[in-house]
């Protein structure tokens, strides 16, 4: 058993993770991160739970409209396989993932 604050983890560069656990296909995994990541579309579902800082979300439709979601502490993010987005964090951000493995 243990505890993970949150808080307490700092990357050595943008997007590094701490692997919390893998359950059958998924890993969970607490990332910190001061830099937008890249426009990606995920092979399964994505849960992005924002833990610590503000998130600005980045989501194209099937038409290429973009729409920015502003997440906050506490917020959930659900992408579906195939949703296209980017994180762009607004400063530092601590972000709980929970995603099949392997998945960018």
């Amino acid at each position: 058993m243990r505890v993970i604050r949150p808080a307490d983890f700092n990357g050595a560069e943008p997007w590094d993770a701490l692997p919390i656990e893998r359950i059958d296909d998924a890993t969970v995994r607490l990332h910190w991160t001061d830099a937008p990541y890249s426009w990606h579309v995920n092979d399964g579902p994505e849960v992005f739970v924002v833990l610590d800082g503000q998130v600005d979300m980045h989501v194209r439709d099937g038409t290429g409209t973009e729409q920015v979601h502003r997440l906050m502490p506490g917020d959930i993010f659900h992408a579906e396989s195939r949703d296209e987005h980017v994180a762009h964090p607004v400063g530092t951000v601590r972000v709980l993932v929970i995603e099949r493995a392997g998945s960018v």
